[in-house]
């Protein structure tokens, strides 16, 4: 079994306490993470709060060098990364679409390069003969990093990099149930990187608090449950910490009668099935117009059983869910819409035997109350529910308390763009679903979170606004 460290100040560093990391596939220990005290964590924003000076004061397109050398690292251990990612993640390293883990190592690799070309200008609102006005942009000091485990290291990669780029260090913890290929990630690229300017600590919960409490933390990034979202907007007023929060989605989807079904069906099971269902911005609610309900679902039906659903070192489409808890509350959910008389098209039953396995599900004529439709499941299954009136359909898909993404479905795109812009969510999509890329901004409306991500949005979010006033009088 591999031995992993924590990496604090350019240095490996063990703990005296470990904690298992379950294999999700066999249920068995895969390897043991050292579990950081309080004191792992004050040491390692120090070193960070230590670097910033001369990291900060480095010019932008020296970091960004660094990015791109740090992309190319980690296409030199791209497979070495993919083996590791299916282990404790449990994704097939090709999977279904070619979404499984070589995707996911494939995506660090562009936002890495595309995190490294960013620029944020001075810009000059006024120069006249009474006064020079610049508003600059200036870094924010540490930002704590806290990761979840459905893509732990493109969003990683997603927090970090701008970070680092704008001028910030960084402290990171991922989660708890995928930490390795982060650990391993961190050894790789801490040669590039002056000592104390990238930090990793590993833990649970509790150090994931302690980090949105502490004082000496400038911005939490977090990616993960809204629930968590809110403790951490309680826990950053101790000093009105910065924060970018992507929180849950539950996002809904439109298809309008004038569908090509047999064109669009596979489109529409993919944005729900990537990483077996387990996707903030998934497509988790689908609403589908009277005239072609039945057919979407036949069509669904006979793409959830032509896929496989396995352990991920055989490359089958889809591995097990991540975790044991994960796996149980859709266990749960399923069970409690089959007892409200929802009707099960294809799956529903945990799959025998180790691992925390469940087949994709297709669930019909599901009433928007039942606890699937009001929640996100986060799983490998999908309620499709029938509406006859498209007004009805845009109040159906915005009640919610999540604003993720949304999508229309059309064979007039012009049509579908009008209704999608009616969505109340941060990203809405025409005739696809959870499309993102790195120069588009992304991030949530309502409960799905607070700030954005990605391109120069998302690299402004960490930083402050300077305004330089020079006065010509």
């Amino acid at each position: 079994m591999s031995e992993y460290q924590m990496i604090i100040n350019g240095q490996k560093v063990a703990s005296d306490a470990t904690f298992p990391v379950i294999n999700p596939a066999t249920e068995e220990v895969a390897a043991q993470c050292p579990k950081a005290t309080e004191a792992h964590l004050d040491q390692a924003v120090a070193a960070a709060r230590a670097a910033f000076p001369a990291w900060s004061a480095r010019p932008g397109a020296e970091r960004g060098a660094i990015i791109h050398e740090i992309g190319k690292a980690i296409e030199e251990h791209q497979a070495e990364l993919v083996s590791l990612l299916t282990l404790e993640q449990g994704k097939p390293g090709t999977g279904f679409a070619g979404m499984g883990a070589a995707f996911e190592i494939g995506g660090t690799l562009a936002w890495c390069h595309a995190a490294a070309d960013l620029e944020l200008p001075v810009e000059v609102i006024q120069d006249n003969d009474e006064a020079r006005i610049e508003v600059h942009r200036k870094p924010l000091g540490v930002v704590g990093s806290i990761t979840p485990w459905n893509f732990p290291l493109m969003i990683a990669i997603w927090h970090v990099m701008p970070a680092l780029r704008s001028g910030n260090t960084v402290v990171l913890k991922p989660s708890e149930y995928t930490p390795l290929t982060t650990l391993r990630f961190a050894e790789i690229i801490n040669d590039l990187l002056p000592p104390g300017v990238f930090n990793v600590v590993t833990g649970d919960g509790g150090l994931g608090a302690a980090m949105t409490n502490h004082p000496d933390i400038n911005k939490i990034v977090f990616t993960g449950s809204t629930a968590t979202g809110k403790k951490i907007m309680q826990n950053a007023s101790v000093n009105l910490k910065r924060l970018t929060l992507e929180l849950g989605g539950n996002d809904a989807a439109i298809v309008l009668p004038d569908v090509d079904v047999a064109a669009i069906a596979p489109k529409v099971f993919a944005t729900a099935m990537f990483n077996n269902g387990q996707t903030c911005a998934a497509l988790k609610r689908l609403y589908v117009h009277e005239d072609i309900y039945e057919e979407m679902c036949d069509a669904l039906v006979a793409l959830a059983n032509s896929v496989t659903t396995a352990d991920g070192s055989t490359d089958p489409d889809f591995g097990p869910v991540q975790n044991k808890a994960q796996f149980a509350k859709v266990c749960a959910m399923a069970d409690e819409a089959r007892a409200s008389g929802a009707r099960f098209l294809t799956g529903g039953e945990p799959m025998p035997g180790p691992g925390y396995f469940y087949p994709v599900t297709i669930v019909a004529d599901i009433d928007d109350d039942t606890r699937l439709v009001r929640e996100e499941p986060f799983g490998p299954i999908l309620p499709v529910m029938k509406f006859s009136d498209v007004e009805d359909a845009l109040r159906r898909a915005n009640d919610s308390p999540s604003g993720l993404g949304g999508s229309v479905w059309s064979g007039d795109p012009q049509k579908a763009a009008a209704l999608a812009s009616r969505l109340e969510c941060g990203t809405a999509w025409v005739n696809t679903h959870a499309m993102i890329q790195p120069d588009a901004p992304f991030g949530g409306s309502k409960e799905s979170g607070i700030g954005v991500e990605f391109g120069r949005y998302g690299l402004e979010e960490y930083t402050n606004i300077q305004t330089v006033y020079i006065s010509k009088t």
